[in-house]
């Protein structure tokens, strides 16, 4: 294969990885957007930040790209029933999903504590001090790292 040619094909791969690139990108971005309203709703309802709720299912969705997500409407990564033999919940909605995390946290200590409070350094915290991740550290700095960069501060 001659230099130009292998130079022209770098170049094609490159453009193509480039234009899948900012794809994937717009499409996390996109779910933010699709979530916000939900998120909002939800946070007025519980007293939990939409920037809490929303984080969280970007982080456990890979911005809504994961098989869970599109497979089983699960976006928070709850374990439980399904027909397709995974460990984690099957929901009949993608909104069904965002309740269900929203009951789960109305259940436990910390949040009659921070119920209201928009300070989210706070809630990551108490939620990974809860156990929510197995990976604590990792899973707060992904969380705080979604926030800052997409804004979500209420």
């Amino acid at each position: 294969m001659k230099h130009s040619q292998r130079y022209l094909r770098i170049v094609i791969l490159s453009l193509v990885f480039s234009f899948f690139s900012l794809n994937a990108n717009a499409q996390k971005q996109n779910y933010i957007q699709r979530n916000k309203t939900l998120a909002e709703k939800l946070s007025s309802k519980y007293g939990i930040p939409s920037s809490i709720i929303l984080a969280i299912a970007f982080v456990e969705t890979g911005g809504g790209t994961s098989k869970n997500s599109k497979s089983l409407n699960n976006h928070f990564g709850i374990v439980g029933k399904n027909n397709i033999g995974s460990r984690y919940k099957q929901f009949e909605s993608k909104e069904a999903s965002y309740e269900a995390f929203c009951k789960m946290i109305a259940r436990k200590k910390y949040y009659s504590t921070l119920k209201g409070t928009e300070d989210f350094g706070k809630w990551v915290k108490a939620i990974a001090n809860a156990g929510y991740s197995t990976q604590p550290g990792e899973w707060m700095r992904r969380i705080n790292l979604i926030i800052h960069k997409y804004q979500l501060k209420d």
